[in-house]
């Protein structure tokens, strides 16, 4: 029985020729890819309110998902975020107010109320001396007997000559403003019955006010 063996020349030619084939499917398997990749990399892109034919009603910007509400902007505590209970402007704070807050409150006045209405809140701060339209004095018996949730609506919404300022003034701090007016109103208003006893007391003995307490939330506020 003889054995017949393949010469070396032709059996390089066969590995150079299937190594061959191998590479040029390595190749085009890479160039898919990589062309898939680029597609991808290179996503078509819309500017604000450019037109598109691909969508029926012609318009780029599409509409959220009717139903849907994004990751941490579910605001279901209509209390906290519009200022109202079952519907009505709301006559309570949604957290407690400490003296951290009652001081932040104060911070965020100063910056964006007292151009109209004044430090001391009399409706006549800086832009209404110099010709802007009088703004509101918080110590009208209007003012003074409004709830809480009415003056957050306000600065939510707007009201008359005042814009809102729901983009300037993040949440919780709009509930610290508040506050800070309900100080302000007290001190043409209050009587020596409205201060607890012990600061009473503390206040007729020259004493030292506490520490503030630690604020509610964040120092920044929810927006």
């Amino acid at each position: 029985m003889s054995i017949t063996r393949r010469q070396p020349a032709a059996l390089d030619f066969a590995r150079a020729r299937k190594a061959g084939r191998s590479a040029v499917l390595v190749f085009a398997l890479a160039a898919g890819l990589s062309g898939c990749r680029q597609d991808m990399h290179d996503g078509p892109g819309y500017r604000p309110y450019r037109s598109s034919a691909f969508y029926s009603d012609g318009s780029s910007a599409r509409p959220l998902v009717e139903g849907t509400v994004a990751r941490g902007f579910l605001r279901d505590d209509t209390h906290l975020y519009e200022g109202k209970v079952n519907g009505q402007p709301a006559t309570s704070f949604p957290f407690p107010i400490t003296r951290a807050d009652l001081d932040r409150g104060q911070a965020r006045y100063d910056i964006y109320c007292t151009p109209c209405h004044g430090r001391t809140g009399e409706g006549n701060g800086m832009v209404v001396q110099r010709g802007y339209k009088t703004a509101a004095s918080y110590h009208i018996d209007r003012l003074r007997t409004a709830p809480v949730g009415y003056f957050f609506d306000v600065m939510s919404n707007g009201f008359g000559a005042m814009p809102d300022y729901k983009a300037q003034i993040p949440v919780d701090d709009r509930w610290r403003i508040i506050a800070y007016i309900r100080a302000l109103q007290l001190t043409h208003n209050a009587t020596a019955s409205d201060v607890p006893a012990d600061e009473l007391n503390r206040i007729k003995s020259g004493a030292p006010a506490a520490a503030p307490a630690e604020g509610h939330g964040r120092s920044g506020g929810q927006q």
